[in-house]
């Protein structure tokens, strides 16, 4: 049996549980998707667009690999694309409107503000709005402010980490964060390395000439493995698709 194959075993003799799919044919024989309870690092070059599609397929319904849920998106590198969402949206037959509608945008400009609005106003709106999906996309980019002094930007990325760890767990939600490794400095290590230690699910899309390799680098219940997809550019990851 190879690596693959006894990765699919593993996850889908599991009692079933509700799932996000990444909706990558290719994959899903061998990795079914996110589950309730999951904190989940994405990096790479697609992790931004990645987040998108997981933000549009977690409002299918569950035979569709969604969870059937709004999703909480904090923004804290103003990255949120509405216009790239609404063509994933249409892309899954959805009407693209009512799909940014479902999607609550909270953007941060300091890393204060990203700190206030995890640490102290998340919870409250998660529970009201009973979203079962939470992205933050560009972690750490605020952190790297040279306004805030490196103790405080560390203590502050460390209590922010230890609370989405708590959300996904205690909230039973998924927590999908975007990390981008840009500056190899011995505060971005720090970063990287609390950040991976608090999560449970580390993945990545890697772009190598024409190939994209998704890559499982790190998960509680399935072994590591790479899997070549055959696109000739991430954005075309959505003919890959399941609509």
């Amino acid at each position: 049996m190879s690596k693959h194959e006894e990765c699919a075993l593993s996850l889908l003799s599991a009692e079933k549980v509700r799932r996000l799919s990444l909706g990558v044919p290719a994959l899903n024989g061998v990795f079914p998707g996110f589950e309730l309870g999951d904190f989940v690092v994405l990096r790479g070059h697609a992790a931004r667009f990645i987040s998108f599609v997981l933000s549009v397929r977690c409002q299918l319904r569950s035979n569709k690999g969604g969870l059937n849920s709004s999703v909480v998106f904090v923004d804290g590198g103003n990255s949120f694309d509405p216009y790239l969402v609404a063509e994933i949206a249409r892309s899954h037959g959805l009407d693209s409107r009512t799909a940014l509608e479902k999607i609550y945008v909270s953007r941060a400009f300091t890393a204060y503000q990203l700190s206030s609005l995890i640490l102290e106003k998340l919870e409250l709106f998660l529970k009201r709005k009973r979203s079962k999906l939470l992205v933050v996309s560009d972690i750490t980019s605020l952190f790297f402010d040279k306004d805030i002094p490196k103790t405080e930007a560390k203590d502050l990325f460390m209590k922010v980490c230890a609370k989405l760890s708590e959300i996904a767990s205690r909230k039973n939600l998924i927590v999908v964060v975007n990390y981008f490794a840009e500056r190899r400095t011995k505060l971005g290590v720090f970063f990287e390395a609390l950040l991976f230690g608090r999560s449970n699910v580390l993945a990545k899309f890697r772009k190598r000439g024409k190939i994209i390799s998704f890559v499982l680098e790190d998960h509680p219940r399935a072994k590591s493995f790479t899997m070549n997809l055959p696109a000739t550019d991430y954005t075309l990851l959505t003919n890959f698709v399941e609509v």
